[in-house]
């Protein structure tokens, strides 16, 4: 509260003038409120320089000056930890004295990049003779090669195996084990949820399932738990690793049955990495049984469901069929799937088994179970629908304007046709229909077949977070010379249409999206999708940003006219991977983006990239194929150049986790050759680089001296 309000000056003044003052219309009071407003700003600035003096409280405009008083130095805001320097400023003396120790490595590096971490001293994996004295008999000298722990972490960022001494240094990411060098591990990936799907049979024998809606193998990933203490090194149950076979069964195998069943395991269970439930409770590990030892019978097993192939090499099942028991349910989290016993089998055509589970991603793009339009966003009239309802009679409903909201992450079978009624009077404004799933869903339009989409004149489509297989959306081309927009905000179109069972397109290269009206405007944002056909003798326009297109292979056709052999429509791509060629019009701009194509053997194309109107457009900071026939270039990186340096992706195949993702063999040239000196593609926004480069600035700064440190990505 101010000192020096209105009502305190005027108290001070003697009765006399006061009363004189309220006789004469209060002018005397009108001063005095000028007076007050003027001492109150002066006061709450004496104040605000009072705070500045500490970090906790200063503005923000004060904590670099209170960092530069310690020394600090400022860092790529890219990560939220530091994005503010003021907790980073706050942290800095206390991490000076905690300096070169692994929690405070580990804690550093974790808030910097924003990325899980774990800090290995390599000195304690070395092989030594050990002094009497200080025996460390958590550093045996030889493997213990019984013990399945020991040998499924070796060589991981978890090892405790002793190796003998390297003498490269860890920095260059080649050498490990030696006294003074320390690594650094990060775990880039992220485990996106799936919430409650029913599992997708294999066959029609009932007991062959994936956890896939989209009815391929997936690899599972762990869903980190959070540390209990800053005191504390992470372990492998608070890192978003892969889960693997042997490792996940050894944790149900090494609790004995009564404590499982009140414990459950590090990554089975509601709120874990992945739990089965059914009737609405997760399928308990073990359950009461009076006729074995102990009272319980365990109910899930980890085992490898690879397929089995008879003499002939035709498919005779999966592993272990045989060995699960009729009350057992087999899980291999490798593959993602479910192997169900006879009596299990039973219950589930009564009442069918549902999964939650986590998979990896590069980052968050395409659909998924992750925040996207805000809740408070609508149009009237808003509908809901949930639980596999037919979507067709809701999408009816708002043709002449609204929001379709849908409610979960499950399958909605059948062929819906997205309908965005049009007008007729000059000067009405269109209507717009937007079809969204709900903030932390993921649902599936499993189509049969083409997918239509009528957009009236001036008709406006937005179609955010869904996933769509089984066909491409189809606009056809209409008379009337009216525009039409269409949306699609963190979708998926699934390359090839859908997947097989080992994750192959079951039609590479097919069109995900085909665009036949001439006065169409395309704008993608942060989505999947297969190849794209727009008619390209027209004014269609096509945006893509944050995008993947994947023609399936680099000699595909990724983007083209909607007859599949011409020009496509008006061009303009940022922060984008495309797979596969491209024959544009006109590539208004290009820009952070990277073009990986090359010509079939005996392929027509005179060129990979091929603009047909070269005189207007723009291509920057981009990787571009050889020979590629674009607008004039501004510092692109191309296979033309001296030196043909190429990206290496880890894959660029549609459902692994590390899809797109570039790995650290690609040339500085690509990994840093942004604008901004990030990287080229799809996860530009990520930082990547700058991320490493703060990192490497403050191990500078924080490591004892002598001390080397290498980064390591363990994902």
């Amino acid at each position: 509260m101010t000192s020096f309000s209105v009502e305190q000056l005027y108290r001070l003044l003697p009765a006399i003038h006061r009363l004189r003052d309220a006789a004469e219309g209060e002018s005397l009071r009108s001063l005095l409120a000028l007076f007050a407003e003027e001492l109150t700003a002066l006061e709450e600035n004496l104040e605000q320089l009072y705070d500045d003096q500490f970090i906790e409280t200063c503005a923000p405009w004060a904590a670099p000056y209170i960092g530069d008083l310690i020394g600090y130095r400022p860092l790529h805001g890219v990560s939220p930890a530091i994005a503010s320097p003021r907790a980073d400023v706050a942290n800095t003396i206390r991490n000076r004295r905690r300096k070169g120790t692994a929690l405070m490595l580990e804690a550093l590096a974790r808030d910097v990049t924003s990325w899980p971490a774990h800090a290995a001293e390599f000195f304690e994996q070395l092989a030594t003779t050990q002094y009497m004295n200080h025996l460390r008999p958590h550093a045996l000298a030889t493997a213990r090669v019984r013990h399945l722990g020991t040998m499924l972490a070796r060589g991981t960022a978890f090892n405790r195996v002793a190796h003998t001494a390297e003498m490269r240094r860890p920095e260059s990411r080649a050498g490990r084990y030696n006294i003074p060098n320390v690594g650094i591990f990060l775990w880039r990936l992220l485990p996106l949820s799936v919430t409650r799907v029913p599992l997708t049979a294999h066959d029609g024998g009932g007991r062959r399932f994936r956890v896939s809606p989209l009815g391929a193998d997936l690899r599972l990933f762990r869903r980190p738990q959070t540390e209990d203490s800053i005191d504390h090194l992470s372990e492998p149950p608070n890192v978003p690793a892969p889960l693997r076979v042997r490792e996940f069964a050894l944790q149900l195998g090494s609790v004995d049955l009564r404590s499982a069943l009140v414990a459950g395991s590090d990554d089975y269970g509601d709120g874990r990495s992945i739990a089965l439930e059914r009737d609405g409770g997760a399928v308990a590990l073990n359950e009461p049984d009076a006729a074995v030892p102990g009272g319980f019978r365990p109910v899930l097993r980890i085992a490898d469901l690879r397929d089995v192939f008879d003499g002939g090499g035709g498919f005779a099942g999966w592993a272990h069929e045989d060995d699960v028991a009729d009350h057992e349910i087999a899980l291999d989290p490798q593959r993602g799937r479910v192997l169900l016993g006879a009596d299990r089998a039973t219950e589930h055509a009564a009442s069918p088994f549902v999964a939650t589970f986590h998979h990896g991603a590069t980052r968050a793009f395409g659909g998924g179970e992750y925040e996207r339009t805000p809740d408070g966003e609508s149009l009237d009239p808003q509908v809901t629908v949930g639980g596999s309802n037919p979507l067709q009679p809701q999408l009816d409903a708002i043709s002449e304007g609204g929001r379709l909201l849908i409610d979960d992450s499950l399958v909605y079978a059948g062929t819906p046709t997205f309908r965005v009624d049009g007008v007729t009077a000059a000067d009405a404004s269109g209507h717009t229909v937007v079809v969204a799933a709900r903030n932390g869903a993921r649902p599936l339009i499993a189509a049969s077949g083409p997918i239509t989409l009528e957009i009236g004149p001036r008709g406006t489509l937005v179609l955010d977070g869904l996933i769509v297989s089984g066909g491409a959306l189809e606009l056809a081309a209409a008379a009337d010379n009216e525009p039409r927009t269409l949306v699609l905000r963190d979708c998926t179109l699934v390359p090839g249409h859908a997947l097989l069972p080992d994750g192959a397109a079951v039609t590479p290269g097919a069109p995900s999206l085909s665009i036949a009206h001439p006065f169409t405007r395309l704008v993608m944002q942060r989505c999947i999708t297969g190849p794209l056909q727009v008619a390209g003798a027209s004014d269609a326009e096509v945006e893509l940003h944050g995008c993947v297109v994947d023609a399936g292979a680099t000699d595909g056709l990724a983007y083209a006219d909607d007859a599949g052999d011409g020009a496509g429509a008006r061009l303009e791509v940022t922060e984008c991977t495309v797979i596969g060629k491209v024959h544009a019009r006109v590539l208004a701009l290009a820009s952070n983006s990277l073009f990986v194509a090359q010509l079939a053997t005996g392929d027509t194309w005179p060129a990979p990239l091929v603009v047909a109107r070269r005189q207007a457009g723009c291509v920057r900071f981009s990787y571009l194929p050889g020979g590629a026939i674009t607008p004039r270039k501004h510092r692109c990186v191309s296979l033309d150049d001296a030196g043909a340096p190429r990206p290496h992706f880890a894959s660029l195949r549609y459902g692994d986790p590390d899809y797109c993702q570039l790995r650290s063999a690609t040339p500085a040239s690509i990994r840093r050759g942004a604008s901004d000196e990030g990287e080229m593609g799809v996860l530009h926004d990520l930082f990547q680089p700058q991320r490493e480069t703060n990192l490497r600035i403050r191990l500078e700064e924080y490591l004892r001296f002598g001390l080397h440190a290498g980064i390591f990505y363990a994902s």
